[in-house]
């Protein structure tokens, strides 16, 4: 993409950056937190096609633990790509990867991994364990931490509102005749 500098009219590059494209994979994680989903969006970016894939948490919804939202992303950016090599291409959570999907990533050769909150109980990138530390064939980079604090406080905010609905829910006794 292209703009023109205002003070010397010159055609100037913008370059997206990592924050940027963070921002789109927290949009993304309202938009299920929205649908009552824990709020995780994902954003894959080719290095020269820019964003190729996208995917939010639908684990709830469809009832099936696979759909976690850096599974949809990388499964809608081989589709786009038309093959499962994603090697020129960065992703972008808003939470630390699992085991699952850091297994995918691997296995998909996405070449870096840029993630917002850390996962304390099922990160796989460095919280529990570091997958990408292990002797696989393929290693990504990793970029820890990149807006962390607002995907950790969107996650937060998620939770304190889905206690206080549960709490809610186990005042009301219903009479029993």
């Amino acid at each position: 993409m292209a703009k023109t500098d205002e003070k010397s009219g010159c055609l100037q590059t913008l370059k997206f950056t990592d924050e940027f494209y963070m921002g789109l994979a927290m949009y993304l994680a309202s938009l299920a937190a929205n649908i009552g989903e824990v709020p995780v969006g994902a954003v894959v970016v080719h290095r020269t096609k820019g964003v190729v894939g996208t995917g939010i948490n639908r684990r709830e919804i469809l009832k099936n633990a696979l759909y976690h939202a850096e599974i949809e992303a990388i499964d809608s950016s081989c589709k786009t790509l038309g093959g499962w090599r994603l090697f020129e291409c960065d992703l972008y959570v808003t939470l630390e990867p699992c085991p699952m999907c850091a297994g995918a990533i691997i296995n998909s050769r996405i070449r870096r991994v840029i993630f917002g909150a850390y996962d304390v109980k099922g990160g796989a990138c460095s919280s529990v364990m570091s997958m990408f530390d292990m002797p696989f064939n393929h290693k990504p980079v990793l970029s820890p931490y990149i807006l962390g604090d607002k995907c950790s406080a969107q996650l937060s905010e998620f939770f304190k509102a889905l206690r206080k609905t549960k709490k809610r829910r186990r005042r009301y006794i219903p009479p029993t005749e």
